[in-house]
């Protein structure tokens, strides 16, 4: 079941809030605990509510602090992408959506109300955050004022627009006319032809109407009388020009007076129009060019039993009318009539246990770069682990330390001199506080002698002898192995200026492989538009046997599935299936063959081609009987060659993330950079080998 769902929509005054609000209804109805989100909300005064939250939580009284409700003003959120921090922008939403995940069984989303300019930046917006989110859509469509054809057209291109990029659970056409609802709903259904649920809901004239207040706002108006009837709505309005007796024959129920503030004859008769029975009542009086009656005119509307709201503006007659006509209805927490017409309209005309069966049934395949390193921060914080940091002089890996502790997700060690260190840190304007890491120069270490000793013990039947043993310990990557072997730290990331034998050379000498591994290998998470591959080994094996081979794609395989992705194994080469011959494709075959009888349960699959594995078209025709292809998720190169030349291809034409290269077999983890490493390589692959740590 889905944790939540995204409400959208690609243009403004669809009805949203008609959708928002029956959907909670809903959810109540079939969940005990439901939460609300809206990413991105209007620019709002200093100390109000946003009208969409007040209206939600205050009505359906949902137990959730202002705050955590959402997580960007407009305004913030175009100032960040000006900035080129879009970034941000997405880390921040999921951070905040994920915390709402924790308190309540689902959470209701709304998306932007599209009521500005940019409409296409914030139709891209909302595709990005729905789909880092990881949450089934359901877009709301504004049907208001359209010829059938053109509904139709809008529809289909939304559906196309969205279903490239997230999943669309239902379709929702809102304001139509009642006598085009059925053949609407056939004419969508026959052009959205894929299962998902198409819904047309009618035009409610209560709901289209504006209320007094909502004119109050707009027209920055002074209420004079009626204040407890501002919810009053306005169902057509009309300028109070001419004499009383033709004036109030052009009344009708629900007029909305408009005169100037000194036309008392205007105003007392369209109030006694208002208590008669043989006229229409009338929803209130505007009272223009910021005249007000005479003081003998207010005392005697004062005494009337039954005074709708009055309310003066500014502005003459002319300006009046014209904004008037602009405002356009909303639903506010006060107008509990409202509220109730949108959510009757909603369950008299959606298939509410259809769409709830929907929602529990729902599995998202989406698994976007930016869910995937929220879900390793997260992981990380549950269970802090120590993690040291050889090469301490780099810049690199200092600006990841400053960012790092700036998270609280791990201890660091930095190994090097601190005076050097300040040094570097004040050179590269690094925002790193000192005190908040530990550093330490191995020969003036209080540990030394003991790692020196220790090493000694551990190597003296290879011949090497103290001083040997102390020499070592003076290089940074052995005494960075060897606070991990005797428990002073978790693990160890290194190579941003080392080789990666220089990395990895104590590691094998003595922390060893773990029980029944007989190789190292290593994996790069490779982070796709849509979803998270796990490549191996692309770092360290030049050319593994087939037993190798197979026990790389096992490791893999359980790496992937430690990180919260669902291995799939493709042996990856040049066939896919029985077709092939040759040495390199039998090597393959015949690794397959090793890890399905070591691990009988692993869904993989080989020897298979790249495309036929990660293209669902292409690996159905090449192996229809397939549970991997089309959709691997673990791919095992036959060669570092290969492996390594596939993932940087990978990397640079799609844009993709690569974090790794993370080591595979070690009894502690160690692992090893690429030389031309960044910053937020060191950070990522620091969380992984916490994580990493965390199973041990």
């Amino acid at each position: 079941m889905s944790k939540g769902i995204y409400v959208a929509t690609i243009e403004p005054n669809s009805g949203k809030s008609v959708v928002v609000l029956g959907l909670m209804r809903m959810l109540l109805g079939k969940t005990a605990k439901v939460g609300y989100f809206r990413p991105i909300i209007e620019d709002v005064e200093a100390g109000e509510m946003d009208n969409h939250i007040n209206t939600v939580i205050s009505h359906f009284d949902i137990d959730l602090n202002y705050k955590k409700t959402h997580a960007f003003t407009r305004s913030q959120v175009l100032d960040l992408y000006n900035q080129g921090k879009s970034g941000y922008v997405i880390d921040e939403i999921i951070k905040k959506y994920k915390r709402l995940e924790e308190l309540f069984d689902l959470v209701l989303v709304e998306g932007t109300d599209f009521s500005h300019e940019n409409s296409s930046l914030e139709l891209d917006i909302n595709m990005l955050i729905s789909k880092n989110l990881g949450l089934p859509v359901i877009i709301v469509m504004n049907g208001n004022g359209k010829k059938r054809k053109e509904i139709v057209d809008s529809v289909q291109l939304a559906h196309d627009t969205f279903k490239e990029e997230v999943d669309v659970l239902s379709i929702m056409t809102n304001k139509v006319e009642e006598n085009d609802i059925a053949p609407l709903k056939e004419q969508l259904t026959k052009r959205i032809n894929n299962g998902t649920d198409i819904t047309v809901i009618p035009k409610i004239e209560s709901l289209a109407n504006p209320t007094i207040k909502e004119i109050v706002k707009a027209l920055d108006a002074k209420v004079l009388f009626g204040k407890e009837m501002l919810n009053n709505q306005v169902k057509n309005s009309g300028v109070g020009a001419m004499q009383l007796r033709n004036y109030i024959t052009k009344l009708k129920d629900g007029s909305l007076v408009i005169t100037s503030g000194d036309r008392a004859d205007i105003i007392l008769g369209a109030l006694q129009s208002h208590i008669s029975k043989n006229y229409p009542q009338i929803s209130g009086i505007v009272l223009t060019g910021g005249l007000t009656p005479e003081d003998s005119i207010l005392q005697l509307i004062e005494g009337l039993s039954s005074v709708v709201p009055i309310i003066s503006v500014n502005d003459g007659t002319f300006n009046s009318v014209n904004a008037i006509g602009k405002v356009k209805s909303r639903i506010y927490a006060e107008n509990t009539e409202k509220i109730n017409t949108s959510i009757s309209t909603f369950e008299k005309h959606v298939d509410t246990d259809k769409l709830a069966e929907q929602l529990v049934t729902f599995k998202s395949d989406i698994f976007t770069p930016r869910m995937f390193q929220y879900n390793l921060l997260q992981t990380a914080l549950k269970d802090k682990k120590h993690i040291v940091l050889p090469e301490g002089y780099d810049e690199r890996i200092l600006r990841a330390t400053a960012r790092l502790i700036n998270t609280q997700v791990v201890n660091i060690t930095l190994i090097g001199e601190k005076e050097k260190i300040q040094e570097r840190l004040v050179r590269y304007d690094i925002p790193l506080d000192i005190t908040k890491v530990n550093i330490v120069f191995p020969t003036e270490s209080e540990h030394f002698e003991d790692y020196a000793n220790t090493f000694y013990e551990l190597r003296k039947h290879k011949g090497v002898n103290l001083d040997m043993a102390k020499d070592a310990m003076s290089d940074v990557s052995y005494f960075g192995t060897m606070m991990i072997y005797k428990g002073h730290a978790d693990g160890m990331v290194s190579g941003a200026v080392h080789t990666t034998q220089h990395t990895l050379r104590p590691a094998l000498q003595f922390i060893k492989t773990k029980p029944g591994c007989n190789i190292v290998s290593s994996v790069f998470f490779m982070c796709l538009e849509d979803r998270v591959s796990i490549f191996g080994d692309c770092a360290i094996n030049p050319n593994p046997n087939a037993e190798q081979l197979a026990e790389i794609a096992i490791s893999s395989a359980q790496t992937a599935k430690n990180f919260g992705v669902e291995p799939k194994v493709a042996m990856l080469s040049y066939s896919s299936g029985a077709s092939g011959k040759g040495e390199d494709v039998d090597k393959v075959r015949k690794a397959t063959e090793i890890a399905k009888s070591l691990a009988p349960d692993l869904k993989i699959e080989g020897p298979i081609q790249y495309d036929a594995a990660v293209d669902m078209r292409i690996g159905k025709s090449k192996l229809p009987d397939s549970e991997v292809a089309g959709q691997a998720s673990v791919l095992i190169f036959p060669d570092l060659n290969t492996g390594n030349n596939t993932y940087k291809a990978v990397q640079r034409e799609t844009g993709a993330l690569a974090i790794g290269p993370m080591l595979q077999g070690l009894n502690k983890p160690v692992n090893d950079l690429s030389r031309g490493c960044t910053a937020d390589d060191i950070y990522s692959t620091v969380i992984i080998t916490a994580i990493q740590a965390q199973e041990l």
